[in-house]
């Protein structure tokens, strides 16, 4: 495919309020980074958040992708009264999974709790668009267990690895239909870290052939569906120490190359976490971490916390996205 301007920055920016300063417009037009994300600070009504997102675009030049986390449940950035709330991810994996005792009754709960996750599913992917979001940080593909920590708790569909895969895929499947961009998380699974990462670096001590059983499945599973090639994905800020005992898989090439991308054989778009977490905090200032991620193997860093001197920094020390990512990215398009 014929490139036709330049690569935009291998970052995604975000905007402090409702509406753009002068000096954020200035720096987005000048950075041109990969696109935005959105949170709740930035959402007030749907006529606001279209002015926004078509502001941001316009400053940029070019119609790039604007995020949002909108998982359901705990984590909507879009509330209500203004936009419809829809259930955690483990509601519908407890539907799709089936409490009756009779093969025939739990089957009809699966199918049941398909029909309800594909309904929601398009009912929030219009939502997201009708205001000119075209990308949204889900599913969440971790597998839950007894350990795991309460920053995922009922965002995760089910402590059942294969249950996890089919809703996981029926999601995808029904934001790429409708025309929404799916972003699975948290790469390659955040169920057996005990701390939040967003305060904590949780360190994952399990063998790498029990990840391979539970943890790795949903992803590995997307990874060879039909559309796998359209999924992007978000890897997670935890240690696992059988696979890299000194670096969190966002900063960790052993991580990204030998299981995200071989192991799982995930195809798409690799975004890091939020590099302003605390997991990182060891590992150097914003802008070093996002030369690591990026070095290590994710395709685009994240920044989530829109202080315009860090956006400032990673636009004049972070590169383009590189040939590879450039050819990720319009494949997914394609």
């Amino acid at each position: 495919m014929v490139q036709e301007r330049p690569l935009p920055l291998a970052c995604v920016f975000s905007v402090e309020g409702k509406s753009l300063t002068h000096a954020e417009k200035s720096l987005f037009s000048a950075a041109q980074p990969f696109g935005f994300i959105l949170f709740g600070r930035n959402c007030e009504s749907r006529d606001q958040v279209r002015r926004l997102t078509n502001e941001l675009r316009s400053i940029v030049g070019w119609h790039c992708p604007i995020m949002i986390d909108q998982e359901g449940g705990r984590v909507a950035r879009l509330r209500a009264p203004d936009w419809p709330e829809f259930p955690s991810a483990k509601t519908y994996g407890d539907q799709i999974g089936g409490r009756d005792e009779s093969e025939d009754e739990s089957l009809a709960a699966s199918v049941s709790g398909l029909d309800n996750l594909r309904r929601d599913m398009i009912h929030l992917a219009h939502m997201l668009i009708d205001v000119g979001i075209d990308s949204n940080c889900a599913p969440v593909c971790d597998v839950l267990f007894p350990e795991t920590h309460q920053v995922i708790g009922d965002r995760a569909y089910s402590s059942n690895p294969e249950i996890v895969a089919i809703a996981a895929a029926e999601v995808c499947r029904t934001f790429l239909d409708s025309g929404l961009q799916p972003i699975m998380k948290h790469l390659p699974g955040h169920g057996r870290a005990m701390a939040d990462s967003h305060h904590h670096l949780p360190v994952v001590n399990t063998s790498i052939e029990d990840l391979q059983k539970t943890d790795f499945l949903p992803f590995r599973e997307l990874s060879k569906a039909s559309f796998s090639s359209q999924i992007w994905g978000m890897v997670a800020h935890i240690i696992y120490t059988e696979i890299d005992p000194d670096f969190p898989a966002t900063l960790s090439s052993k991580v990204i190359n030998d299981i995200i991308r071989k192991e799982i054989g995930f195809k798409g778009l690799l975004f890091s976490d939020d590099l302003d977490m605390k997991a990182l905090e060891k590992y150097g200032t914003i802008p070093e971490r996002a030369n690591l991620c990026l070095q290590a193997g994710c395709d685009i860093a994240l920044y989530c916390w829109a202080k315009l001197d860090i956006m400032e920094q990673l636009a004049a020390e972070l590169p383009p996205l590189s040939a590879k990512s450039w050819a990720r990215w319009n494949f997914a398009r394609s």
